[in-house]
């Protein structure tokens, strides 16, 4: 299948030269196009394809149609068959009534357990069958749970396993029908992502060979980034790796692939950290072992096996869910802790010259300042007599902690052994500058410390407690902690969230690793 290539500038073809080769050049034969280039695109589907935010919501409205009628209809069937078989000749209303009954339900289940799995994200990342299946055997799971948990009685639990046989093979076939027919649709738009492969020599050639040679060519292979001397291999070199910023904008790339089993992790940290910053998606393309270890599933579709490394952020449905969770939480608690809050900033107050909050400038998400809120645990000008004790800093790394700092009150002794003193930053996480449960704020004098690994824990929203709390505090490395941070952003859930805050009681309590 010959190759066609997008190009900015004018390509010259490459030669070989033989015995006797006089100097002259000798052209590739001309790759005519499978297609009349002059043909013209449908108006209508050119428009939508311009429509980019409509594009989005008429894809996530179509899925969830197609769910709700898929798990409708899983339903409906398992009532069914189970009357036809034990009571012959009910009318078909009484199993419309118990669907209508139960659907609802297990349809927010569906839709909250299918947006985490990225089953609502676009074509290109949406997994297939397989987390299909796990999701909805995962939504039987829960309904089940519930139902016991509410005192529900059951003859037999042939519902819970009838409708989940039912519903993998109705939402499978709905959605399996969608991707086919929006599949069909794009391709008559022309649509294709722009892209641009990363690596060395022969690994660049194979993988642009698979993108261009494939069924459907989703990709528009615009050209490539070598990291070795520019390689003869048909396609247009769009520069160095050190101008992969300026090549993104030039060329409007949407997706970098990395087609080097061997590239170097240094540069690929750069190249991640660039792409994502200009929300550009990257991918790796895998050698032949790395598929046989890790069992990966295939991105329908796709002609080549890609891999996403997705930012370790929260945002759609995970932010929207944690952000909820934050605010009910932080005003219960604001609520139910109030009377003690009070009387503590009155202890303050009492005991000390100074405010009862200090307002703490510390980096937040992207590293924007923020005041984080404290008890004032501190004499006044304790800030300015930090740089006389750097010497004697008991912690690692970028941290900066002494077990009898000669700075602390009475007052701000006790509310720092049982982290009282960060109660206050309830008022944060109201407005938005913090998180229940996150990597900490560290302070302006640790964060200028860092190095340039550590500040990716700032890519999300700080957070009252965390991983650290709860694995230790104090007691661990600095470079072991900004780990947990790591662990804790690829491992989120709402039910972490939940444990880490109930955990953090105990921690604090028993003061371990606390000062």
């Amino acid at each position: 299948m010959p190759i066609s290539y997008e190009t900015t500038e004018e390509r010259h073809t490459p030669h070989a030269a033989g015995e006797g080769d006089d100097g002259a050049r000798e052209e590739l034969p001309l790759t005519l196009p499978e297609r009349d280039v002059r043909r013209k695109r449908p108006p209508a589907l050119s428009f939508i394809l311009r429509l980019d935010t409509l594009r989005r919501a008429g894809r996530v409205v179509s899925l969830l149609v197609l769910d709700y009628v898929g798990i409708f209809s899983a339903i409906l069937l398992a009532l069914s068959l189970k009357a036809a078989i034990l009571t012959p000749g009910t009318p078909i209303t009484a199993q419309l009534d118990g669907t209508q009954e139960i659907a609802p339900f297990a349809y927010l289940l569906t839709v909250l357990l299918f947006a985490r799995s990225g089953l609502y994200g676009e074509r290109s990342t949406r997994p297939g069958l397989t987390k299909i299946i796990s999701s909805l055997f995962q939504v039987t799971v829960v309904a089940l749970i519930y139902a016991l948990a509410s005192g529900e009685q059951f003859s037999s639990y042939y519902i819970f396993y009838g409708a989940l046989g039912f519903a993998v093979v109705t939402v499978s076939v709905l959605r399996g029908g969608y991707e086919r027919t929006t599949g069909t649709v794009l391709r008559m738009a022309g649509y294709r992502r722009r892209a641009i492969v990363v690596g060395s020599g022969a690994h660049i050639e194979a993988v642009g060979h698979a993108l261009a040679d494939g069924a459907h060519r989703p990709v528009n292979l615009v050209g490539f980034i070598s990291l070795s001397p520019r390689p003869d291999n048909g396609l247009v070199s769009l520069g160095q790796l050190a101008d992969l910023r300026a090549i993104i904008a030039a060329h409007r790339v949407q997706e970098v692939i990395i087609a080097d089993p061997d590239f170097p992790q240094e540069r690929a940290v750069e190249l991640v950290d660039i792409c994502h910053g200009e929300g550009v998606r990257v991918r790796i393309a895998p050698s032949t072992m790395e598929l046989l270890i890790q069992r990966a599933e295939f991105v329908p579709g796709e002609a080549l096996p890609l891999f996403e490394l997705k930012p370790p952020v929260f945002e759609g449905l995970d932010y929207l869910v944690k952000r909820t969770f934050d605010l009910v939480v932080a005003s219960l608690l604001l609520v139910v802790l109030s009377p003690f809050l009070a009387v503590t900033a009155l202890a303050v107050r009492a005991t000390s010259r100074g405010p009862a909050i200090y307002r703490c400038p510390r980096p937040g998400i992207g590293g924007v300042t923020f005041h984080c809120f404290k008890f004032r645990t501190m004499h006044r000008h304790a800030d300015q007599r930090q740089a006389d004790l750097e010497s004697v800093n008991e912690a690692s790394g970028a941290l900066f902690k002494l077990r009898r700092d000669p700075r602390l009150t009475g007052v701000g002794r006790l509310l720092r052994r049982f982290s009282l003193d960060e109660l206050p930053q309830l008022i944060n996480v109201l407005r938005a500058e913090m998180s229940l449960v996150g990597p900490r704020p560290l302070p302006l004098r640790d964060f200028e410390r860092l190095e340039n690994w550590h500040k990716k824990r700032y890519l999300v929203m700080p957070g009252m407690t965390g991983l650290w709390q709860v694995s230790g505090r104090s007691e661990l490395d600095f470079d072991d902690l900004v780990r947990l941070d790591f662990l804790y952003l690829e491992r989120w859930s709402v039910f972490l969230d939940l444990v880490i805050l109930l955990k953090t009681v105990p921690a604090v309590v028993s003061r371990r690793g606390a000062y």
